[in-house]
Parts: structure tokens; sequence; C-alpha cells
């Protein structure tokens, strides 16, 4: 079972306690002054419920929410959230849509590939409930921004992918006294929770610092179940709801942990830290980070020492393979990622039989060692971990296997 499961998900185990935490909190909003006639059609089903009712809904109506990213995650986020009857709803995100995203980011079709991803969700929404107001913001999160966007909403919906910007949402977050419900995904496993420093514990608390390069692989490395993604933006719209409307036990100080292949749900009691460094009793961190990406280090220092004069690029590669230059490539990905596409001439050797030395042996002390991964991270890696073994001469490709298929084969599937 170990074998399956995100680093993520292992390393929180040494960070949260097991047990049963709940939490009332008042309405995060006033209400509306009314409902339209149309609104009242729209939403007689949670009009109907009697924790909701026109008071609730009146309350949504009012609601100003951020979801931050229109990917795996803000995609299930934004369309249930619209159709909840949210008033307005802001969308970050600067990229744009590949035919990647598909299997996952539903609220995007193939007519909108290449269409920017705030855009194309917008539009969805708008399709999907016209009453709600959208506010688009086509630009990437960074410290400079993120406190003036943060403040005009009440909520925010964190569907990022990656650490750095994580850590920018919480600390950004805590700084303006704004709550938010936080969702992760990897594979097969999910995580959900809401983080308010006033009433509980911030992101910070469960992880204090970021993982060590590595050892969590992004989903554009290791994958994710499609409808993992709507499991757990459920969740996370399901949580925001109750913030909103003052109704039910929200998951302040609990981890949600959800398994889709063992179809469980396990709740992790998350304690607020006093000594944390942001929200704890004597804080040190008063202010956003200069760097978030320095914080959470896209690689390590070994790695980026490694790559120092022992990078190559996808086109000096092809030129030693036509050259017939004496090499030994090595691709370090795993075999899921071997199987969709690779370099002609690799010999594949996960990264992880590199780092832990199992696969010194397997690689010849005549020739020269190239590495190369998706996009550089883990070959950079596993280049630091072969340096130190002795491998003086090896190096690895800039931008791994996607760098080859752009500027080598375009003909070849990217993933």
């Amino acid at each position: 079972m170990a074998d399956r499961r995100s680093g993520e998900r292992q390393w929180l185990v040494t960070h949260a306690d097991p047990g049963e935490s709940t939490v009332s909190l008042p309405p995060l909003v006033e209400p509306a002054a009314e409902l339209t006639v149309d609104e009242i059609r729209r939403y007689s089903r949670h009009l109907i419920i009697p924790d909701v009712g026109v008071e609730g809904q009146k309350r949504l109506k009012n609601a100003r929410v951020l979801c931050v990213g229109a990917g795996g995650l803000g995609s299930p986020a934004l369309l249930y959230l619209a159709a909840a009857g949210v008033g307005t709803l802001g969308i970050i995100d600067f990229d744009t849509v590949d035919e990647s995203n598909l299997q996952r980011q539903v609220i995007h079709g193939v007519s909108d590939v290449g269409r920017s991803k705030a855009e194309s969700a917008a539009a969805s929404i708008r399709e999907i409930n016209p009453l709600v107001t959208v506010e688009i913001h086509n630009t990437a999160l960074d410290r400079d921004n993120v406190r003036e966007i943060f403040s005009g909403y009440d909520l925010i919906v964190d569907g990022t992918d990656n650490f750095a910007t994580r850590y920018m949402v919480n600390d950004a977050a805590v700084l303006l006294g704004k709550p938010y419900v936080w969702g992760s995904i990897y594979r097969f496993d999910g995580q959900a929770s809401v983080f308010w420093a006033e009433h509980g514990p911030c992101y910070r608390c469960l992880y204090p610092e970021p993982p060590p390069p590595g050892m969590v692989p992004s989903c554009a490395e290791g994958g994710v179940l499609g409808v993992l993604c709507a499991s757990i933006g459920s969740i996370q719209v399901n949580e925001a709801i109750k913030l909103l409307a003052g109704i039910g036990e929200p998951l302040v100080g609990r981890l949600m942990v959800y398994d889709a292949l063992e179809m469980s749900y396990r709740k992790i009691k998350v304690r607020k830290d006093p000594n944390c460094v942001l929200c704890g009793e004597n804080p040190t961190v008063t202010d956003l980070l200069e760097d978030y990406e320095d914080f959470c280090g896209a690689v390590s220092e070994e790695a980026q020492e490694a790559v120092v004069d022992a990078t190559i690029t996808a086109a000096e590669l092809k030129e030693w393979q036509d050259a017939g230059k004496d090499i030994f490539l090595v691709d370090v990905r795993e075999p899921a990622e071997y199987e969709i596409v690779r370099i002609p001439g690799s010999t594949l050797i996960p990264k992880g039989e590199i780092i832990s030395g199992e696969a010194l042996a397997k690689l010849p002390q005549d020739k020269q060692i190239v590495l190369h991964c998706k996009s550089g991270v883990r070959s950079a890696e596993a280049l630091a971990a072969l340096k130190a073994a002795g491998f003086r001469d090896a190096v690895h490709v800039q931008g791994g296997v996607l760098s080859w298929i752009k500027q080598i084969d375009p003909s070849l599937p990217a993933y």
C-alpha cells in the first residue's frame, strides 16, 4: 500500500494527531437584502433545507469568494460555487488551457484549448448561472499583488498545486485575517481542511516547513485520477458554504484525508501550534516572505550546485547522438511515464534507485552519463547524487523530455 501513497500524505502523519475536534462558527457574511423571484426559483432546493433557508441563501448571494487556480480543484469548486449562488466569484489564474488539462479540469472544453483558463472558467460560470458576478484576475499570484487581491474577498478557496503558492496563500490569509479552504490531490489521495488562524490552526501549524525538494512529486510528475478533483473540490465547496452561511461544523482544526482506491475517509485532528512562526503566541514571520520559491526550494542546494557547468540542451544531446559520442543516456522518470514517451536511446533508471545508490552498479564507468527527466528537476537531483558518488563528468538535459519534444521531435506526445 505504501508504494502508492503520496509523499505529502506520508509526511503529514508526523505533523498531525489522530482524533476528533469540531468548531461551530458564526456566519462569515451578512445576508443580502432580498432574493429576487428568479433567485427563489433557481435556489428553491436550498431554500427548503431548514439549515440553509432564505437567510442562508441571502448570505451566499452577498458573499465574495476567490478561487486561486482554475485547474483540477478550481474547476469543480467554481462550478459548484456558481451553481450554489455565491454572489461574486473571483478567479485568479495566469495559465492557458492545455489538452492534458481536459482529463480532470472539467470547467474547460476542447474549444478552450489555448485560451486563458480564467476567461474559459468565467464563460462556463456565466453559462451555469448568469446571476453570479465574475471577477477575473488573469495574472500570476505573487508577493506584490496577493494582499490587494485577497482583501476584496470574504473567503479564499485554494486550488493551487505547488508549495510556494500554498505557503504564500496561507501567509497572506493569516496576515489579512481571512479564512481559506485548502485542498490537495495526488494520484488516488486527497486532503482538505479549513485554515483560519483566528479560530484554529493555519497551514504552517500542519506543515511548519516545506518538504525536502523532490520528496513530494507534483501531479504533472506523478499523475492524478481525474475524478479525485471532483471529490476534493466538492468538499471544498461544502466547507465554503458552511462558513459563509454559518451552518454545520467546518473543518477548522481537522484534516480530511481521502483514499479513492479504498473509498475511505478519515479525519485527523490538527492543533494550533503555539510556537507557529506565523500565527503562534510569539510570531517571527510578520510579513510576506521575499521569495517563496526560494523558501520551498524547487531543487535542493546540492542539485543547484551539481547542474553548474553540467547542463546540456536537448539540441546538444541530439548533436552528441548524431556524432556518435559515447554516452549513456538515463531516463530518471517513473515506468508509467517512460511508457508514454521516451527519448530514443535512453535507459530507464528511476530517480529513487539512483538516490538510494541501488542503481549505481548499473552505470558504466567508461561512458559519460547523461540524465534526463520530464522537465529537469528530478534529473538535477539525480545528478547531485551521481556526482557525490564519483561520476564527475555526468550531465543532465535542461528541460528534459519536454524540451526534446519541443526542439527535436514535435510529433512525440507531451504530457
